[in-house]
């Protein structure tokens, strides 16, 4: 379709290796940025920033571009350490401002399939972190897929050889949903997680 136009074609064909951009897509946000240089600009600039500046915090594996994070190093309960597949989840649980505790970032979750081991992921930081002495409370907030309920069950049970408190994100259903429309396996895990009122 770009044929004779190769640095198009090479925008086009970067653009679809993000999570969820088409050949449509992609080519609307190539003749987006071509119709405003200045904006082309700023992309080329904020994305070479990006990769220059941002790194994994040495302590959490979160993405920061300070060493440690401003949550590892800041006024954080370091004695409670949430533990999350990805940066991305991370910034969910700080969205919702429920979360007052440090975090430790597996960079992934277990999946054999995939040929995702424990040595493939931060398994062993988290247990040098917790082995440390001063954590009480270790928090999995894996995923709610196979992988993170494999990932979340091998730490459970490594995490069990230290004397600290384990819990889970509980399963449910969610705030403003209808019964009805509520998969059986969310509303098996919502009997089951029932709380006393």
């Amino acid at each position: 379709m770009l044929t004779n136009i190769s640095s198009l074609s090479r925008l086009v064909s970067e653009f679809k290796k993000l999570p969820g951009v088409g050949e449509r897509t992609a080519l609307r946000m190539a003749f987006h940025l071509l119709k405003s240089p200045s904006n082309l600009t700023m992309l080329s600039e904020a994305l070479l920033e990006v990769r220059d500046r941002t790194h994994s915090c040495s302590v959490c594996f979160a993405l920061t571009e300070d060493d440690p994070c401003s949550i590892c190093s800041g006024n954080r309960d370091h004695k409670a350490i949430c533990v999350v597949e990805n940066p991305q989840d991370m910034m969910a649980m700080e969205r919702s401002n429920a979360w007052h505790g440090v975090y430790h970032v597996l960079e992934g979750s277990l999946s054999p399939l995939a040929g995702t081991g424990p040595e493939d992921i931060r398994i062993d930081e988290l247990l040098k972190r917790v082995s440390s002495g001063n954590v009480e409370e270790v928090v999995i907030a894996t995923n709610f897929t196979v992988e993170g309920e494999a990932t979340a069950l091998f730490l459970t049970k490594l995490l069990r050889q230290h004397k600290v408190r384990i819990s889970r994100l509980a399963h449910g259903i969610p705030l403003g949903s209808d019964i009805e429309f509520v998969d059986a396996a969310t509303v098996q895990w919502a009997l089951q997680g029932r709380n006393e009122i």
